[in-house]
């Protein structure tokens, strides 16, 4: 249960974040943002804000979406012949389409539908209480609603209100504001992250911070504040330099030059061996020194996302070079790594969500038709050859994209069944 409860936060809350970029930049652009839902799958509970937009909570709790008035994903079904039911205001003009057999309106025109056009002319036209001899016409209002089958009510999608009304610029940002809002995720968890494990490392020196009670170091005589000179003979500047020797030199004695105050002088070290995958490295049992200040804790949490974000490009170029579905992992990998994280308490959890949440952002960048980075890629040719390409041509794009991600997301979690659980 604790660790169903993990994934949930952890996904839900990156995944949302994510679509509140898309959401809040749509909104500013004058772009309706038909739903926002939080979950996938079927509704729970729905309601209209003054907005125009519909919240919903929906059964799976996973993630969220947002429905972009114009966009592929965006769609509401009517046809021709669909039984549906009209409510009229005091001039006689449409303010709901009902197509829903689970929601029956009292005052509703039952009407059988023939043709409409809810984005340009607004009109609605078919023959009501069954009447055929009569086709009739109604106008439907700008800020109607249309209430979907499920029972879902939502805004209906004039022209001047779509995606593609908004400036380039607007949808741009609209497209990268999900990402973005996953970058200053990571940004805002690694600096809470930095400030409860008291600090930033400071790495550019041969001081020691915490001493391990019982490690090696603790066993030698060393405490908090010593500085160790020399190992080996060997000049120590850094953090780095010390890491290099006492990882290569597991259970082996080493010499220490120590200074303490105004005291020089010389202990025999042991590190201790550790098993690190396939390696037997030594470890010394301390800790670097912490800078606690306020722009340490701040400066902290941005050098984190850059370095965990290097670190993400560097796989991406090593899985582009050397193809290998191992170095992917889908839900069920996520779900394995929120059971560690969650055994491990919550300062891990932070740590597992600022790295997923950089890596929903990066992942969502990648030029791929159906991902943010592919539509930023249309954007883009669209300000070159000042048009866009015609909806045929990028609905075609983006189902291949979608086709070729569902099929990548089958293989990652099939692989991933068979790694945790065969």
């Amino acid at each position: 249960m604790k660790t169903a409860l993990t994934f949930i936060i952890v996904f839900g809350v990156i995944v949302i974040i994510h679509e509140f970029g898309h959401f809040f930049f749509a909104k500013r652009a004058g772009i309706l943002v038909r739903e926002f839902a939080i979950g996938m799958g079927p509704k729970i509970y729905g309601h209209q804000g003054k907005d125009g937009t519909t919240y919903t909570l929906r059964l799976l709790p996973i993630g969220g979406y947002v429905r972009m008035a114009g966009m592929g994903e965006d769609e509401t079904e009517l046809a021709p012949g669909m039984p549906i039911s009209l409510v009229q205001n005091d001039e006689g003009k449409i303010t709901k389409i009902n197509t829903s057999k689970k929601v029956q309106l009292p005052n509703g025109i039952p009407m059988e539908l023939v043709e409409f056009d809810l984005e340009d002319q607004l009109t609605i036209s078919g023959y009501v209480n069954g009447d055929e001899s009569h086709l009739e016409t109604y106008q439907v209002l700008h800020d109607a609603t249309i209430i979907e089958q499920d029972g879902t009510e939502v805004r209906i999608a004039p022209r001047d209100v779509q995606f593609q009304s908004a400036k380039l610029w607007e949808r741009m940002l609209t497209n990268f504001a999900g990402p973005m809002n996953n970058f200053i995720l990571a940004i805002i968890l690694f600096i809470v992250f930095t400030f409860i494990q008291g600090g930033t490392a400071v790495l550019d020196t041969n001081g020691i911070g915490r001493v391990v009670e019982n490690g090696a170091a603790a066993q030698a005589g060393l405490k908090e504040n010593d500085k160790i000179l020399q190992v080996d003979g060997e000049k120590i500047n850094s953090w780095e330099e010390l890491t290099t020797i006492i990882t290569k030199n597991p259970e082996k004695k080493l010499n220490f030059e120590i200074q303490r105050g105004q005291e020089t002088f010389e202990k025999t070290v042991v590190p201790e061996a550790e098993k690190e995958g396939d390696q037997t490295v030594g470890k010394l049992g301390i800790y670097a020194p912490m800078d606690d200040s306020f722009s340490a804790i701040i400066t902290g949490g941005f050098t984190m996302t850059l370095d965990n974000s290097l670190a993400i490009f560097k796989a991406l170029g090593s899985l582009i070079v050397h193809p290998d579905i191992n170095k992917l992992g889908g839900p069920v990998a996520m779900f394995q790594m929120s059971s560690q994280a969650a055994e491990q308490g919550v300062t891990t959890v932070i740590l597992l969500m600022a790295v997923l949440s950089i890596n929903l952002g990066i992942f969502n960048l990648l030029p791929i038709p159906a991902l943010d980075g592919g539509k930023l890629v249309l954007n883009i040719i669209e300000g070159v050859r000042g048009k866009p390409l015609s909806q045929e041509k990028e609905g075609i794009l983006t189902l291949i994209g979608f086709g070729l991600l569902m099929v990548l997301m089958v293989l990652v979690t099939w692989n991933d069944i068979q790694r945790f659980f065969f």
